[in-house]
């Protein structure tokens, strides 16, 4: 049965002014040129706009006397390509987070040779593109025009993206992302980390010729209303060669589409954030909320562990008539660190949404495995000889719906085929070493890129039968109950930093966020509002399989069903952890 009101675009409501289309954006930007004889404009790009689209607006519709595209003062593409070579690498899949700014793309001759034309220029000077607040800082109007990582990796699937300083657009998509990954949104992201306090107007350029515009005004309030009260990110689905079916029907999403293997309801670094202002939606990057209102939505002790990193992750996997995960294992802190530069690692967890009779997870390795044998069977597999025997080696256990599987870091493991996982981890989740896929192609008709040579040197080869039995699966507890409800504890393993309860109830349940960020899923039951005790927001509506978020600086409020109707719910919570 489809699930009419899952909402795949939530909105925040705001307030403040909005611009909608290129006539009135143009006309407000036309009134501030007026203010001024001399009026300089720049237009700071992320990674992934329309370059060709936004150049024609702003150079063929203002009147300018100096028209810069800086893309003419980057470094010439072989350079660029050498100067990004330590981060982006040879590895098919994986780079290192990279220390280069935008000021490392430009070329320093062309920057001052532009800056000095600038400066003798009389009347209008626009400065369009990447790194155009660099060569400009001193503009009268900065105009930031962003993208959301989700629509970045559409147009790069689509031929319609470059990576920063090149002309890619037809390059392999993988290569295209992996770039973005370690290189580009890094290198933007620091700029517009930086450039935030001067940046005037703020431009979603997200649907091609649809665009909107905010004042900073409007922005601090978008802002500021998502970290006091509930929210949700615009989900994003996506097919794979082992997809299902249950998140089609249950969601009611393109029929036409084989299937749909993720759904990503909960990592801010590539949904983007709806906002509703004057019944207009404008689209931000989720990323956004978590530079700019930090220690609110995170709340002080995570921002003191993490930064500005949202370090929770919500998504699907959706295996229900399709086929199983690869086997895979996630590397430890250190080797992540020494590797790839990030500072923490995914660990993770399986809660079971939904499960067939046959489901299973494949979880730890078998008592008295040799791993020298192991490794040598599964690169023979990957060679092109005999399927791999994933169960010679690693133990299944039987799932059912409701069952949590822990997975720390160096655990093998892998989803079996008709199940929906609710995948419950930590951030960084590019960091999947494959170790067998099951002899099958990807959706490209190319075999997918497994990495035995990094898996075999972060699998925990102490974690048999035995641990996984006792310390991996169902680890649950009772916490505390009350009127209409009880409170567990799920896990997750005592090596992972993240917390989570799961609160069944048929009455209201209080909540208190601790100073850490709450990421909740309604794992049962149809309908759920959330409110504050104080009335410090309004009531906030959920639906079955709907991930949200309650900002550290909400502190209190309540969840209850939204009919008293003697039926069951369920929520599962997860937080930092800050102790044992």
């Amino acid at each position: 049965m489809v699930n009419q009101n899952f909402d795949k675009c939530p909105a925040v409501v705001s307030s403040g002014a909005i611009w909608v289309g290129w006539e009135a954006v143009l006309k407000q930007i036309s009134v501030d040129i007026n203010s001024k004889k001399r009026f300089i404009i720049s237009v700071e790009c992320y990674q992934g706009v329309n370059h060709a689209e936004l150049i024609n607006i702003f150079h063929e519709n203002l009147s300018s006397n100096l028209f810069i595209d800086t893309r003419t003062l980057f470094k010439d593409e072989a350079e660029i390509r050498t100067l990004t070579y330590p981060d982006v690498t040879d590895d098919a899949i994986f780079g290192r987070i990279t220390r280069l700014t935008m000021n490392d793309f430009l070329s320093s001759v062309k920057l001052q040779a532009a800056r000095k034309l600038i400066d003798k220029t009389e009347g209008v000077v626009i400065v369009y593109g990447h790194g155009a607040s660099l060569v400009a800082p001193d503009a009268d109007r900065l105009i930031y025009a962003d993208m959301a990582r989700w629509e970045i990796q559409l147009r790069m699937r689509a031929n319609k993206a470059d990576n920063l300083g090149l002309e890619n657009a037809g390059e392999k998509t993988s290569e295209q992302y992996k770039r973005g990954f370690f290189v580009d949104w890094r290198v933007c992201d620091k700029l517009k980390k930086t450039i935030c306090p001067k940046i005037d107007y703020w431009l979603d350029t997200n649907k091609e010729n649809e665009p909107k515009m905010i004042n900073k005004a409007t922005f601090d309030n978008c802002m500021n209303a998502a970290v006091s009260q509930p929210f949700r990110v615009t989900p994003f689905f996506d097919p794979g060669p082992w997809g299902g079916q249950w998140m089609k029907e249950k969601f009611g999403l393109d029929k036409g589409t084989a299937n749909f293997a993720w759904s990503f309801d909960c990592v801010p670094e590539e949904n983007s954030l709806l906002f509703c202002i004057s019944d207009t939606i404008f689209e931000m990057p989720a990323i956004n909320l978590v530079f700019f209102r930090t220690t609110s939505l995170l709340g002080q002790p995570v921002e003191s562990r993490f930064g500005q990193e949202f370090p929770i992750r919500f998504d699907f996997l959706d295996t229900i008539g399709g086929g199983n995960l690869s086997l895979q294992v996630h590397p430890h802190t250190q080797y992540i660190r020494d590797k790839f530069g990030m500072i923490y690692t995914q660990d993770e967890s399986y809660y079971m949404m939904e499960a067939s009779e046959d489901a299973i997870v494949y979880l730890g390795l078998k008592k008295g495995v040799d791993g020298k044998a192991m490794i040598d069977d599964l690169n023979k597999a990957q060679e092109g000889g005999k399927m791999f025997d994933a169960e010679k080696y690693v133990n299944t256990f039987p799932a059912k719906k409701h069952d949590h599987f822990l997975i720390p870091a160096g655990t093998i493991h892998c989803s079996g085929k008709n199940s929906v996982v609710l995948e419950i981890s930590a951030t960084p989740y590019i960091f999947t070493f494959k170790l067998w896929d099951w002899g099958r192609m990807g959706l490209d008709g190319k075999p997918r890129p497994i990495n035995i040579e990094h898996g075999s040197k972060v699998i925990r080869w102490e974690w048999d039968t035995d641990y996984a039995e006792t310390e991996l699966i169902n680890k649950i507890e009772k916490i505390a109950q009350g009127d209409g409800w009880i409170e567990e504890r799920t896990g997750l393993h005592r090596n992972e930093f993240i917390e989570t309860r799961r609160h069944w109830f048929i009455g209201k349940v209080e909540h208190e966020t601790g100073e850490s960020v709450n990421v909740l899923n309604l794992v049962e039951g149809e309908e759920v509002v959330v409110e504050s005790p104080d009335n410090k927001f309004a009531p906030f509506t959920v639906h079955y399989a709907e991930t949200f978020i309650i900002p550290a600086s909400v502190g209190r409020y309540t969840i209850r069903p939204r009919s008293e109707n003697g039926k069951q719910y369920a929520t599962i919570k997860a937080y930092v952890r800050f102790k044992s």
